[in-house]
């Protein structure tokens, strides 16, 4: 009995502290994305708070400048910043379109062929970034595209 009361209130303050969830807190600040097809975005860190922001698109990169406990401030690609609960982003790395038209290209080099163009405001999840270059996938079409065309989780 002593056993489970002691495994129990130590499952407890973990669970009050906030340091047992899957979501350990990074150095701020740091990129991730929306993990629902629905987010809000609140003027405050609490449910109490009204929403400012209601996103309707998955995988939108955000970057969290503030952490206090499960809430995170976050600031879109606008420049646009409110709270978050943990639950609503991912660490998934993704990008958002900023040029006009951005070439995606067969390799990481200005002279490659452009295999897709992606408009503005488009989102695809980036990987292997460096040198200026991300590679891009957007709904299975990938592709290099340059950092300086995309806002999210670059270099």
């Amino acid at each position: 009995m002593k056993g489970y009361l002691l495994g129990t209130a130590m499952i407890a303050a973990l669970c009050v502290d906030g340091s047992a969830g899957a979501n350990p807190v990074k150095p701020v600040p740091y990129w991730a994305s929306l993990s629902h097809a629905e987010a809000r975005m609140r003027v405050g860190p609490s449910l109490d708070y009204p929403s400012n922001w209601v996103y309707r698109r998955r995988d939108l990169p955000v970057k969290v400048v503030q952490v206090l406990g499960l809430w995170r401030k976050v600031e879109d690609s606008t420049g646009a910043q409110g709270w978050m609960h943990v639950r609503l982003l991912s660490d998934a790395q993704t990008g958002i379109v900023t040029a006009d038209i951005a070439p995606m290209r067969a390799s990481p080099n200005e002279d490659a062929r452009a295999v897709f163009r992606a408009q503005k405001g488009v989102v695809g999840r980036l990987s292997s970034c460096g040198k200026g270059w991300c590679a891009f996938d957007v709904g299975g079409q990938k592709g290099f595209i340059r950092t300086n065309e995309i806002w999210g989780a670059t270099e």
